[in-house]
């Protein structure tokens, strides 16, 4: 570090280097905003098509939070302009990971050349650690996801060396034997072909678990997004599992502000829609922004929606990749059969608006950790649809709680048919039968939208960042 202690006054000089995906970008944004808000100053690194999409900064904040670019190598398999997950198509991301690598020359200039006390950084830069060790800056591994997911993993030494034994999909199907206490933590069949690709060599020449057991060997403490107020038997295995300190941020929950986009066409005209519902009778369909469904899946969430017979909102987007010419096929006659009952939104949705609005009743959702911190802020149940990383984990855990329910699937090939996907809806939006869902989702919303609470979290972590004494 640039002196040995935070004195009370000099600002800390906070450099944050997120991977490339906006679901990570955000997180790493709104932590810069809250240490800028304590005084410190942050450089916040990305690429500069990155750097210019991230929301506008408050106007209190602007001359403390300095937003660099550096550029992405351009590679073969890379379209032109992509510079984050969601330029590309899924099996480009390993492409993109080899680009984020090529960013390394440029981020050490800027290090040596800086008064960096601290640098947060992502799961993908492996080789991020021994340049700020030798620099002498503090480093924290900021994982985004829970603590059960990266729990699941396994050691620092298990992530470096490909999951260590762990090679058959039936390793993954009930709790690793390092749980010692009761869960329902475990994957499907047919999700765990993501994990055994995860512990795989791709086109960037290593592993994602290889990458991220790099990160977390090489820091002085591990930051979460977690609580001890919801599963917090987690956040003691982590630390018993790597052996750092693991400091949880709290759950970050969103804050809706009055932005002055209320004038905004798009919301207008939802808002207009939702007001004319009953209270709590909508259903809210949000599956990410770079989900990449079959036309199957489309089809059979189209038509299982329109079976349930309940209004929805679903937010569809065109899937990561896309070109302008790519489409998003619908069933037949689809649209026109559900008109008056249901809308299908194929632009960006201001979801925080939309759940936050009373007529929305649940929210079906992908299970992605933000996803589900933003749906029980608002207490609604969920309707769980996971398919990739942690999402079936993350569904496992809300099921046990009571909080919603998972769509059944089928165990070998995970499809699921439009009567499961309507009764599923039905069960958690009809009266009486779904109203222990609803109880449940309200009850939670007192500890996932308490934003005191989660603040204090990033307050006492903001405290620790400025007791830090020189550790390289």
């Amino acid at each position: 570090m640039a002196s040995k202690a935070f004195n009370g006054e000099r600002k800390l000089h906070v450099v944050m280097f997120p991977w490339l995906a906006f679901g990570h970008i955000i997180p790493f944004f709104e932590l810069s905003k809250f240490i800028a808000q304590n005084g410190h100053k942050i450089t916040f690194i990305s690429t500069p098509r990155n750097i210019d999409r991230l929301p506008k900064l408050p106007p209190d904040l602007v001359c403390s939070i300095a937003l660099v670019k550096i550029p992405l190598p351009r590679l073969e398999g890379l379209p032109e302009n992509a510079e984050a997950t969601m330029d590309v198509r899924p099996d480009d991301v390993e492409h993109l990971k080899k680009a984020y690598d090529g960013m390394e020359d440029d981020l050490t200039r800027f290090l040596e050349n800086s008064d960096a006390d601290i640098i947060i950084y992502d799961f993908a830069p492996y080789w991020l650690p021994p340049i700020a060790t030798r620099l002498g800056i503090s480093r924290f591994f900021f994982c985004i996801f829970n603590a059960w997911f990266l729990a699941f993993l396994g050691t620092t030494k298990a992530l470096i060396n490909g999951l260590e034994g762990r090679t058959r999909h039936e390793d993954f199907l009930v709790p690793p034997q390092w749980v010692t206490f009761e869960t329902k933590v475990a994957y499907r069949l047919y999700e765990a072909n993501w994990i055994l690709g995860a512990a795989g060599t791709n086109a960037s020449g290593f592993s994602d678990t290889y990458r991220a057991g790099k990160a977390i060997a090489g820091c002085n403490a591990m930051i979460i997004r977690h609580c001890n107020e919801f599963e917090p038997e987690w956040l003691k295995l982590l630390k018993e599992l790597h052996q750092k300190e693991v400091i949880p941020l709290g759950l970050m929950p969103p804050h809706v502000q009055d932005t002055g986009d209320g004038t905004n066409e798009a919301w207008m005209s939802i808002k207009n829609w939702l007001c004319s519902q009953t209270k709590e009778s909508v259903v809210y369909v949000a599956l990410g922004s770079e989900l990449v469904l079959s036309r199957d899946q489309i089809s059979e969430l189209a038509l299982g929606l329109e079976l349930s017979g309940l209004p929805f909102l679903w937010a569809l987007r065109k899937p990561a990749g896309s070109t302008e010419e790519d489409t998003v096929e619908l069933p037949d006659g689809f649209e026109e059969r559900i008109k008056g009952r249901g809308v299908v939104w194929k632009n960006w949705a201001p979801q925080l608006k939309i759940l936050g609005h009373e007529a929305v009743g649940a929210f079906l959702t992908h299970c992605g950790w933000s996803s589900i911190v933003e749906g029980l802020t608002f207490g609604r149940p969920l309707i769980m649809l996971p398919f990739l990383i942690d999402q079936g984990l993350n569904a496992r855990v809300l099921a046990d709680k009571q909080v919603g329910m998972e769509v059944p699937r089928n165990e070998q090939d995970g499809s699921y048919t439009r009567n499961d996907l309507a009764e599923s809806v039905r069960m958690v939006m009809v009266e009486g039968v779904g109203q222990k869902f609803r109880d449940a989702a309200k009850a939670s919303s007192a500890m996932f939208g308490d934003k005191e609470l989660h603040d204090r979290y990033l307050d006492n972590f903001v405290e620790y960042l400025e007791n830090l004494e020189n550790k390289p």
